[in-house]
């Protein structure tokens, strides 16, 4: 293993698992301490079989108090592995779900930087999955590997010193030959990590460019390139995998030679042919008792050696996601008791340097409760004065003041707003899931109420009411129905602003009157800013700016 990626895992991945699994230690110490208490009911499975094969010669009533033991122990065993998987899985989900959060935190506030999307996209989904492992199984089966190895081999030490002897003694070379896999798995992993990431960079980079590829006619260099990526990960791949049969066949021959010594030290001992004296004379039962916890010795260092890879590629994996830029720590959300003023002075929006701004100087005030309508022309910037308060549209120059205070002072002034814009977010699920993303606790009443009110009495008749299938292309429901769905939220939350933009688009002159009562209604006892073309709707508003 090379010097510097041995100075990375200490400098930069083994500190972020090691963070990452101080925010979700509960879940990883659970699934540890059950592994732990598999180790009673292993002594006492061995026991019962012990006993009950010396007690079967005076008959089935003898051995049933053992027989009874070895049931109980192997159901409680069954039961607490089972507890073990769920709480280790429960980690690994944690692990996994905090490092997403901060991966796409990261790229989201960090675009463009350093990273190509395909790199950023590998450590969010395949990075991120590459810590499950690590955290379901591997953390959990290390500190079972320590405690539960010498309690085993201490049990077996009050029926046989010697044989305990033979069992530590060859714990000997298994962790060796563990170390020795462990070393050479994670060098064959950071590059099989690294060329997975290469070949996702380069493939989401050459869709990107595909009309570019196409018009310059080099589909068979990109063609040769992806080739040349996808061959160098499987070859990486079959080196990890090399190194991962290797090492299990190593590990599987010292556990089986650690338990035929002392199958043989058993067996000789009890026809009393050793050709050595030793101090001890074994009975039926103890050597039994020996030969039957000899095996669960190494189990659990075998699960640990099957894990052992986990911790290489999750080790591969942070060295990628902890070098992501740390995400910028978000406001503090604002709110409002009353409908806030809100002042646009000398505004310019920018959205690539170098060139034209689409807003340039602007100002306009709104007072507290005002309902203001905006007409311009398509691309006249009204869209973009609606996402600048949202946070969505880059302020370049200038100021914005909502409720007096600066609007970059004051975080997302989201959860204060009600937003109806012009291509609607549709979520699988029903029509009550959608309407009630604007508010999650209204009752089934009021989301029938606001359906209504906004005109989806049809699809409330034709398709079940409320509970109406949605896909996520809000397959079934027309471009006018999905405005009326919007519209339907910005109703239903409890907000001081009101954020419309084109409302009543795609609507025919009939449906597009049915709404304008319900848009007023809107309006009052808000804030409003309304992005609209409709004259009809503009004279809902208290004033009409043109831009």
């Amino acid at each position: 293993m090379s010097a510097s990626f041995t100075a990375d895992l200490d400098a930069v991945a083994r500190p972020w698992l090691k963070s990452l699994g101080a925010a979700v230690g509960g879940r990883a110490r659970a699934a540890a301490w059950w592994l732990l208490a598999d180790i009673p009911a292993a002594i006492a499975f061995a026991a019962g079989l012990a006993l009950a094969v010396d007690a079967l010669p005076r008959g089935l009533f003898a051995a049933a108090p053992w027989l009874a033991l070895i049931a109980i122990s192997a159901l409680a065993r069954g039961l607490i592995g089972a507890r073990a998987v769920r709480a280790g899985a429960r980690a690994g989900a944690a692990a996994k779900a905090l490092a997403r959060r901060q991966a796409v935190a990261s790229a989201l506030g960090h675009a463009g930087e350093r990273r190509t999307g395909g790199q950023v996209l590998t450590a969010a989904v395949e990075g991120v999955e590459a810590l499950d492992g690590h955290f379901a199984r591997f953390t959990p089966n290390r500190v079972a590997a320590v405690a539960a190895p010498l309690a085993m081999i201490a049990a077996v030490a009050v029926a046989s010193p010697v044989a305990a002897v033979i069992l530590l003694g060859t714990l000997v070379p298994f962790g060796l030959v563990m170390a020795l896999a462990g070393m050479a798995a994670a060098e064959e992993s950071r590059r099989q990590f690294l060329a997975l990431e290469r070949l996702s960079g380069l493939f989401l980079d050459r869709v990107r460019a595909l009309p570019v590829v196409l018009a310059f006619q080099a589909e068979g260099g990109v063609t040769r390139d992806l080739a040349q990526a996808a061959d160098a990960l499987a070859a990486r791949t079959i080196r990890v995998l090399r190194v991962a049969f290797l090492s299990s066949g190593a590990l599987e021959f010292f556990a089986a030679l650690s338990v035929a010594l002392v199958a043989v030290y058993c067996g000789f001992n009890l026809l009393r042919l050793l050709p050595f004296p030793v101090g001890e004379q074994l009975d039926l039962k103890r050597a039994f008792f020996a030969l039957a916890l000899a095996p669960e010795v190494y189990a659990p260092m075998r699960r640990l050696a099957a894990a052992y890879h986990d911790r290489q590629a999750a080790e591969a994996a942070a060295q990628t996601l902890a070098a992501l830029p740390a995400p910028a720590p978000e406001p503090e959300a604002a709110t409002f008791a009353a409908p806030p003023a809100i002042a646009f002075r000398a505004v310019t929006v920018t959205y690539v340097a170098g060139e034209a701004p689409v807003l340039d100087g602007f100002d306009l005030e709104l007072a507290p409760g005002e309902a203001v309508a905006l007409l311009a022309p398509s691309g006249g910037g009204k869209t973009t004065l609606l996402n600048l308060l949202l946070g969505l549209a880059p302020l370049s120059g200038g100021e914005v003041t909502v409720g007096g205070r600066r609007l970059s002072h004051l975080g997302s002034i989201a959860p204060a707003a009600a937003w109806a814009g012009q291509t609607p977010l549709i979520l699988p699920g029903t029509l009550a899931d959608n309407l009630a993303l604007a508010r999650p606790d209204a009752t089934r009443e009021e989301l029938e109420a606001v359906a209504r009110a906004v005109g989806l009495d049809a699809v409330l008749a034709a398709r079940g009411g409320l509970d109406a299938p949605l896909d996520e292309r809000g397959a079934g429901l027309s471009g006018g129905e999905r405005r009326r769905l919007s519209l339907g939220r910005a109703l239903l939350k409890p907000a001081t602003i009101l954020l419309l933009d084109e409302p009543t688009a795609d609507l025919d002159a009939a449906s597009e009157a049915d709404l304008l009562p319900v848009i007023a209604a809107a309006m009052r006892g808000r804030t409003a800013l309304v992005a609209t073309h409709s004259q009809a709707v503009a004279a809902l508003a208290d004033r009409v700016v043109r831009l």
